[in-house]
């Protein structure tokens, strides 16, 4: 039997090696034409957790090869920035926008206004690019995209919807940027977070041609009742709301290429896997739905592994990646019972512990990949065979812990939070679960 130390490390050294597959020093420089290939103006500018990371890469790759060409702005997390020359780095709020956000997007919008067809613009764009780029269409104010937001994150919405609504409210997404750029050039580098890779909903999509509707944002909102801004609910019902479509000419000359990507990032943890002498298994990239209900899902896979050898043989590893919801559920709150301290990977592997109960031969780990799970900055939690009657020695009841949507507080409690700090690159959510040998 493996070590819970061992263990853990190895799910550690895993989660680690994803992140290193997605660092935009290694992916950035080979996507990048050659600078004395350029004519006319070099704008670079972009938004996201790993866009600052990715302009200083930019830099390195260009140093020397008439640099003093290039200007730029970017836009990243607080904490996220990377020192740069020529490119300027605004830190702003992530999940919820701040006004340092919507100046800097508006700004970066300036940048790009009374381009040539000679001009080139790089684009760098990662997940966390929505927050971070609040500019709203006029009659939307900053407490109003807040407002949305907060409501969206509280709702349970999937990726996809939370950024379908985004874009109909925002002054630069859903293509709008791309468009303020023509006629120049336009080179997107992207770092996908989102399940699918679907450019549209990384940073919801500023250079690229939005298929959705005002209706489409408006019917989300509805199903899962959101209450949005009298503002807000205006420009979605009388179409002042809609983005820029895909077949839109201003679009003609913009390019969008995935330089990174979670499926890429499960990859470098299986081998990383496969050289501990454990057989590694993607069950896949992007798996989305309740944070809670996915936890219990796995767990039953591992234990199905664990008793019968289905689908596969232990030992093994148990990969996956996408991006979960957490739902805040008013009874909940009214009862005094959250939400609490949480993130949806924390209330995965809570999830998993107890569908777990303590099985002697499964390990775990869940975290986000950009360092933050939630609001917080811990990046999400290991969980062991002893996870449970730790817990319980300290007084706590599990499952009135995950009811309060406090996973943060409970693994801190544990002393098995997992914190990297910033990662400065974002792939999404990862989880492994290490199943022993019998």
């Amino acid at each position: 039997m493996t070590p819970p130390m061992a263990a853990r490390e190895l799910l550690r050294r895993m989660f680690e090696a994803a992140i290193a597959s997605a660092q935009p020093a290694l992916c950035v420089p080979p996507r990048l034409p050659p600078l004395d290939a350029l004519r006319g103006r070099v704008i670079v500018i972009g938004a996201g957790k790993a866009s600052a990371a990715m302009a200083q890469a930019v830099e390195q790759q260009w140093r020397g090869r008439g640099l003093e060409r290039v200007e730029g702005l970017v836009v990243t997390r607080y904490g996220y920035g990377a020192p740069c020359q020529r490119i300027e780095i605004v830190e702003a709020a992530h999940p919820v926008p701040d006004a340092a956000g919507e100046a800097a997007a508006a700004r970066l919008l300036q940048r790009v206004s009374g381009l040539e067809a000679d001009d080139f613009v790089l684009c760098l764009i990662s997940g966390g690019g929505s927050a971070l780029l609040p500019l709203a269409l006029p009659g939307l104010t900053l407490a109003d995209k807040q407002a949305v937001n907060r409501a969206l994150l509280a709702s349970g919405a999937s990726i996809g919807e939370m950024n379908t609504v985004r874009r109909h409210l925002s002054a630069i997404k859903g293509g709008r940027l791309a468009a303020a750029c023509h006629p120049a050039r336009v080179l997107t580098l992207l770092i996908s977070d989102v399940p699918g890779d679907r450019p549209i909903d990384i940073a919801s999509g500023p250079t690229v041609g939005d298929p959705t509707l005002c209706a489409d944002a408006l019917a989300i909102v509805q199903r899962l009742g959101v209450a949005l801004p009298e503002a807000a609910r205006e420009l979605l019902q009388s179409g002042r709301g809609e983005s820029v479509k895909p077949d839109d000419p201003r679009l003609a000359r913009a390019q969008v290429e995935i330089i990174a990507a979670p499926q890429r990032a499960l990859e470098a943890a299986a081998a990383v896997a496969r050289q501990a002498g454990y057989a590694a298994h993607i069950l896949g990239d992007a798996i989305e739905g309740e944070a809670r209900e996915v936890g219990k899902v796995l767990a039953g896979v591992a234990r199905q592994v664990a008793r019968h050898g289905q689908p596969f043989a232990a030992p093994c590893v148990l990969l996956s990646g996408g991006e979960t919801t957490v739902t805040l559920h008013a009874d909940a709150r009214d009862q005094g019972r959250g939400p609490g301290r949480g993130g949806r990977n924390v209330e995965t592997l809570l999830a998993q512990a107890i569908a777990l109960d303590g099985h002697a031969r499964i390990h775990g780990l869940a975290g986000d990949t950009d360092g933050v799970d939630g609001v917080e900055e811990i990046a999400g939690a290991f969980i062991g065979p002893d996870t449970l009657a730790r817990a319980r020695a300290l007084g706590l009841r599990v499952h009135d812990e995950l009811a309060a949507h406090n996973g943060h507080g409970f693994f801190q409690r544990l002393g098995d939070s997992l914190v990297t700090g910033p990662t400065r690159t974002n792939v999404n959510d990862f989880r492994a679960l290490l199943v022993e040998a019998p």
